[in-house]
């Protein structure tokens, strides 16, 4: 079939719609007349913009819209085609562009016939169990049964955990403001990595409590910081992310682990591990709360392998007698988790949807940081312009982008907002010293890969070939 650009260029300076939203808009056209066959690669993003006199971003822009609308796909290395539209009744009309939110650090959604099974036939069989008794009060903390799972779940991490140290709760937010209500007092300094979630800045502020950031690298937390804070100023306790921390995706190594139990442990510290992306990487150290379950608050939750939906985390504590006080601390605010979410958490746990969750997730996470390094750190030869600098690793859900100048990390999230990419600037996750000129791009909420790539393309082009302002 002859290239359509010419006739798709003139068809886009008569619009009066933006520039990709009207390549888009005749893309759709030409694939509901025939125009395009089904499987027909269209024309590469940079020769197709030398033909518009457009630039590369609107032009993938356009492709990324047609895509969204479902009616054009992509293979990586490929290009992209035109789908094979199967549909009875009217043809389908374009649907009004949305942002790509690439500000949430979520899991992707891989389309593995066997995870979706299993979480359809979980969400079925709550069909089959008490409803009334789903709809009733329920014990706080979890039944026996919730918490019995919580500690199979938790055993990964913590071998020695039982049920009596295991709090249910909505979610690992939900969990950490039950710890902090729990340890502190408004007023009370609560030390953290100086670049943390972002989370507990809000949280810490809402109780009235001073979060102190200390140096990490990454290995994690600087034990010299940390010790000498304790010895001048003791803080309440310590949160740390030690595992994939947000945003910097650092993975704390075992000897800063044992540094830091040691202090904690001289000082009488309790520290608050949220593990929330515990299940993610094959291998990892080993957690705080192994090595001193006596002073270690573990947290960890569902939301981050099979989706923010779940609202479901697990706290073990120390103790039967931290157990009440955590419980008591959270009881007042969120009541109960919901028992429909714990008996469908409970069943995915006990039933081998879970580890299958883990697999399936780690290979997506896996292929979309592959596609990110081939984008943002092509290798040489492959004709692209200046390497970008970024950190991440290979289960991680976003990568953590250095911002080059002339670019800030203001302007430039600023310019992908308007492109409809949505990216968070280190300013967010920053709790001590000067904000790093970086951003975090995710990963996990941005669709296919072919989403995927046309999004990081849109980023890259930005950075290489234009100047903010």
């Amino acid at each position: 079939m002859p290239n359509p650009s010419a006739r798709w260029a003139q068809a886009v300076s008569r619009s009066d719609k933006p520039a990709y939203l009207a390549l888009a808009e005749i893309i759709a056209e030409d694939v509901q007349t025939g125009r395009l066959a089904a499987h027909q690669y269209l024309p590469p993003l940079r020769s197709l913009a030398g033909a518009l006199k457009l630039n590369f971003t609107t032009v993938a822009r356009g492709y990324a819209e047609a895509q969204r609308q479902g009616f054009v796909d992509a293979r990586p290395g490929r290009g992209t085609y035109v789908r094979e539209l199967v549909q009875a009744g009217p043809v389908r009309r374009p649907i009004a562009a949305a942002p790509i939110d690439m500000t949430m650090n979520m899991p992707p959604e891989p389309a593995d016939r066997a995870l979706l099974q299993r979480l359809r036939e979980g969400l079925a069989g709550l069909a089959n169990d008490d409803v009334y008794g789903l709809l009733r009060y329920q014990e706080f903390g979890g039944t026996l049964h919730d918490r019995e799972a919580g500690a199979q779940l938790l055993s990964e991490f913590l071998p020695e955990v039982t049920a009596d140290r295991v709090v249910v709760c909505p979610g690992v937010q939900s969990a950490l403001a039950g710890l902090f209500t729990a340890l502190a007092r408004a007023g009370d300094t609560i030390a953290c990595e100086a670049i943390t979630y972002p989370g507990i800045r809000g949280l810490a502020a809402q109780l009235g409590i001073r979060l102190v950031g200390l140096p990490a690298d990454d290995e994690g937390i600087d034990p010299d910081s940390f010790a000498a804070l304790c010895a001048s100023d003791p803080p309440r306790a310590l949160y740390c992310n030690p595992t994939l921390l947000n945003p910097t995706t650092a993975i704390m190594s075992l000897t800063r682990r044992e540094a830091v139990v040691e202090i904690a442990r001289r000082y009488s510290i309790p520290i608050i591990e949220d593990d929330a992306y515990a299940h993610l990487p094959a291998r990892r150290p080993r957690s705080l709360a192994s090595l001193a379950p006596e002073l270690v608050f573990y947290t960890t939750g569902l939301a981050k392998i099979l989706g923010a939906g779940l609202r479901i985390g697990y706290i073990a504590t120390p103790n039967a007698r931290y157990t009440a006080r955590v419980s008591a601390a959270l009881r007042t605010s969120v009541i109960m988790a919901s028992p429909f979410m714990m008996r469908l958490a409970t069943r995915f746990i006990e039933d081998g949807t879970l580890p299958l969750a883990v697999r399936v997730m780690r290979q997506e996470n896996r292929a979309r940081q592959k596609l990110a390094a081939e984008i943002l750190n092509p290798r040489s030869g492959s004709g692209s312009l200046t390497k970008l600098s970024y950190v991440s690793k290979p289960e991680a859900f976003h990568v953590w982008l250095d911002v080059p100048p002339p670019w800030t990390r203001v302007e430039l999230a600023s310019h992908l907002r308007v492109m409809g990419v949505g990216v968070v600037v280190s300013d967010t996750f920053t709790v001590a010293g000067p904000a790093p000129e970086c951003v975090r791009v995710g990963l996990g909420g941005c669709g296919s890969l072919g989403d995927c790539r046309h999004l990081l393309e849109i980023i890259v082009d930005a950075l290489r070939d234009h100047r903010p302002g």
